[in-house]
């Protein structure tokens, strides 16, 4: 049997066809062929049309099918994982009533800010283990305040992969997982958070039903199948934000396993069986894909928003006749540490593991007489290492000690000079896997459908291609500079 996993990403929309009893990638495609356009009508802004990433999912399957690698009657399940914290709304019909307010958007800081003030720390600590900073519970009472035409004919409230899977079965469900991810869970109660709903005078009805994230989402509509060439009532049977897809497509599951990811931004995932809450939200806790009241299983996220923003930036600035093979190879001519050059990457939006705080990209101790691009392309890769050093700090502060790092070979884990500045400055080896988060999509999809019937099932097969261990190269004293300028930015920011 053949499952499909869609991944409904910022940049574009990537498919995999997996084939169930190898574990094997059949065809993969991505569309569009540039990157999808993020909407800023007002600087820390950032909205999508709902309606796009649909044409661009019928797209990418279409692309899938003429590879002619295999029969699409065969697909049997359909899994989704999508871009986490995004709000999508919907009337009686289904019709998406706004653009999306995507993740990296940041207009609801101070509604968040305020809401966790006024739920107070008890309720923060204990039964969100976040606050609601710039999450979609925020991003909602946005929309409430500021356009109360369109929350008055909202009949559903979704996150993207929830609108994605709508449009296949013309049902709307959600799951722990994605409500813990919008802060409209209660992990005291294993249920949807009263004080939070309460606190902005939501109606209860907005939440769609509540399933498991392994579990039939409705059954592919006989028209839909029609126009995707698939075979009609085949279930939509996994929905996962990208990071717990990604950490689930690397098998990692249990406490202790963490998984990172650098695409469009940069994550470290961890997962613990404990109920954390960092005191200041610079990293949040999420229910995982198998997390459950008999047996928790959190995710433990850290995420920096300008990391292959910032190297997609460089690019397009700097270099954009040549690929990122050639900035890297470029990159891998220049001595560790630019020669000086130091880049903060952190021009997309407000970063969570600063308070977020709008940072804004700098680039210092530029030396025209010294750096070329290839000084800018290392010092950015470095730089977005850094971050990752940063942020690995805090997750330490909340007894997260990672022994191995799992990754994707993807993104800017392709890097050789990316991938052994993380290695170098962190300490923690990394295991990279021929991966993306379209193969954890249909992996999801085979344990919803009951096609595998246990996780270890699942990734039997799978072994990874290559371990980076640090090599002695030294970047502390580069790091330590680095952190200095950004504790000045942030200093200088505050007052």
């Amino acid at each position: 049997m053949l499952l499909l996993g869609i991944d409904l990403g910022t940049s574009s929309i990537k498919i995999s066809v997996v084939d169930s009893s190898s574990g094997a990638v059949i065809a993969t495609s991505s569309y569009p062929p540039v990157e999808s356009e993020i909407i800023t009508l007002k600087s820390g802004w950032a909205e999508q049309s709902p309606e796009m990433w649909w044409t661009h999912v019928q797209e990418a399957i279409f692309q899938c099918h003429q590879q002619h690698q295999y029969n699409p009657a065969d697909v049997a399940a359909i899994g989704i994982a999508y871009q986490m914290h995004g709000l999508v709304i919907v009337d009686k019909a289904q019709r998406s009533l706004r653009n999306s307010i995507i993740w990296c958007d940041s207009r609801a800081i101070e509604i968040g800010e305020a809401a966790g003030t006024a739920l107070g720390e008890n309720c923060l600590k204990k039964r969100l283990l976040n606050s609601p900073g710039n999450f979609t519970a925020a991003k909602l009472a946005w929309v409430k305040k500021n356009e109360p035409e369109q929350y008055a004919k909202i009949d559903k409230v979704m996150l993207p992969g929830d609108f994605i899977a709508m449009k296949l079965t013309g049902e709307v469900t959600t799951s722990n997982s994605a409500l813990s991810e919008g802060i409209f869970w209660d992990f005291e109660k294993n249920a949807l958070s009263d004080d939070v709903m309460n606190y902005f005078g939501f109606d209860h009805s907005m939440i769609p039903q509540v399933r498991p994230v392994f579990s039939s989402h409705g059954t592919l509509l006989k028209p839909v199948a029609e126009l995707l060439g698939l075979k009609p009532g085949i279930p939509v049977a996994y929905k996962s934000g990208d990071q717990p897809n990604n950490a689930l497509s690397l098998n990692v599951t249990q406490p202790g396993e963490v998984a990172a990811t650098a695409g469009t931004s940069g994550v470290i995932y961890g997962v613990t069986d404990q109920l954390v809450c960092d005191k200041g939200s610079r990293v949040n806790t999420f229910a995982h894909v198998n997390h459950s009241a008999a047996e928790q299983r959190l995710g433990v996220l850290l995420c920096i928003n300008g990391t292959g923003s910032m190297n997609r930036w460089t690019k397009t600035t700097f270099g954009n006749a040549i690929s990122y093979e050639q900035m890297n190879q470029a990159a891998a001519g220049i001595s560790a540490g630019s020669q000086g050059l130091r880049v903060l990457p952190f021009g997309n939006g407000a970063e969570r593991m600063l308070n977020n705080k709008l940072v804004g990209a700098h680039i210092h101790n530029l030396d025209l007489n010294q750096h070329t691009a290839s000084h800018v392309y290392r010092a950015v890769q470095e730089g977005i290492a850094f971050a990752f050093r940063y942020g690995l700090d805090i997750l330490k502060e909340n007894n997260m000690t990672p022994e191995i790092i799992r990754a994707g070979r993807a993104n800017l884990f392709l890097s050789e000079v990316f991938t052994q500045s993380f290695v170098n400055i962190t300490g923690v080896p990394v295991e990279l896997y021929e991966n993306d988060g379209s193969y954890g999509a249909a992996i999801g999809a085979g344990l919803g459908a009951g096609i595998f019937e246990s996780v270890e099932e699942a990734f039997v097969n799978r072994k990874p291609v290559k371990l980076i261990e640090p090599d002695g190269t030294h970047l502390e004293e580069h790091y330590q500079d680095w952190r200095e300028l950004l504790l000045q930015t942030l200093n200088k920011n505050h007052n």
